[in-house]
């Protein structure tokens, strides 16, 4: 069974990993990413993988879930940085 503990993670797992998608629709509906850092992104997605290694190494499914999910979406964004840089 889950605890209460468990349940704030996830909540804000959701909260934080779905703040993000809204600038991934928007830089792959747009195909503009004048606007974003890649020095950020580069951090952004490495400090994710981070969280993520630290997730299993402790299992913490909320952990695990939110970062799996936010590297998609940071790798989405490299890539569109890359593809799109001449738009």
């Amino acid at each position: 069974m889950i605890d209460s503990i468990e349940i704030l993670g996830l909540v804000a797992a959701v909260l934080t990993t779905s703040s993000f998608l809204p600038q991934v629709y928007k830089t792959w509906k747009t195909k503009s990413t004048e606007s974003l850092s890649m020095t950020m992104l580069l951090i952004f997605v490495t400090g994710v993988l981070c969280w993520l290694v630290y997730g299993f190494l402790i299992s913490s499914l909320p952990i695990v879930l939110a970062n799996f999910i936010t590297a998609i979406s940071g790798f989405l964004l490299l890539y569109f940085k890359y593809r799109y840089k001449n738009r």
